[in-house]
């Protein structure tokens, strides 16, 4: 069966900086791929470069066999298929909750602006904000505000999740709301990649996780087998370091 999407030997350097070396890597339809690692370590960079915000030096990316990272390639048709949610909320402060959800469905799909605005409201609902679709970003907590733009980016029926340490901003107490969302993601089926330093969740949620080394994949596997018997020395050290600091 042909992955959802796959990693063939993607190399990205910024400058004389490598920053991913040799990334391959298969998701399936439907699996959840949690990368994590220290700060630095390639994880938001592979991720830009699976939604082409980044392009990539060498290697090649493919969604549903097709390579999507080919040359002179127009990215626009191929984001409408990966969304991302960033750590940064990025939302649009003039615009109220159902504006920011529904506008690019409207511009970029096509739609209806009632059409738009139905789904949007359905979307609002689902995760927990309906009393807060007429209101404005400035008027909403940081777990509310990442909720709306998870809700922005499901807006344009995206296959593929891409979910970059969404919870960095956010005040502790307020992580949990958001990854109910991801769990549901999950639920529902949809494929996803995340950047995650919530050790926890990606041994809860994720199908398999990768740890990610100066631009390497390390070592992946179920998250039973990578938190209980990491085969690594150098994932033995990041993980002993996480649970010195209480992360997991």
């Amino acid at each position: 069966m042909t992955p959802k999407i796959l990693l063939d030997d993607v190399h990205k350097s910024f400058g004389t900086r490598p920053v991913l070396q040799g990334i391959s890597i298969e998701v399936a339809q439907s699996e959840v791929i949690a990368f994590i690692g220290s700060s630095g370590s390639g994880k938001s960079t592979l991720l830009r470069c699976v939604n082409l915000l980044e392009s990539i030096d060498d290697g090649a990316i493919f969604l549903d066999g097709v390579d999507i990272s080919a040359p002179g390639l127009n990215p626009d048709p191929v984001r409408q298929r990966i969304g991302m949610v960033f750590q940064s909320f990025n939302l649009f402060p003039h615009m109220t909750v159902l504006q920011n959800v529904s506008l690019a469905p409207h511009k970029v799909l096509g739609q209806s602006k009632k059409e738009s605005e139905s789904h949007a409201r359905e979307l609002i609902a689902r995760l927990g904000l309906s009393d807060r679709a007429d209101g404005y970003p400035d008027q909403l907590s940081g777990g509310q505000q990442q909720r709306v733009a998870i809700a922005r980016s499901l807006a344009m029926n995206p296959e593929v999740m891409l979910l970059d340490e969404i919870t960095s901003a956010l005040d502790p107490e307020l992580v949990g709301e958001v990854l109910d969302v991801v769990r549901e993601l999950k639920s529902n089926g949809m494929t996803m990649l995340l950047a995650t330093h919530e050790m926890g969740f990606a041994k809860e949620i994720a199908d398999r996780v990768c740890f990610l080394h100066e631009g390497q994949i390390l070592e992946c596997s179920r998250p039973t087998e990578f938190f209980n018997n990491p085969a690594h020395q150098r994932t033995q050290q990041f993980l002993q370091r996480v649970t010195e600091a209480g992360r997991l």
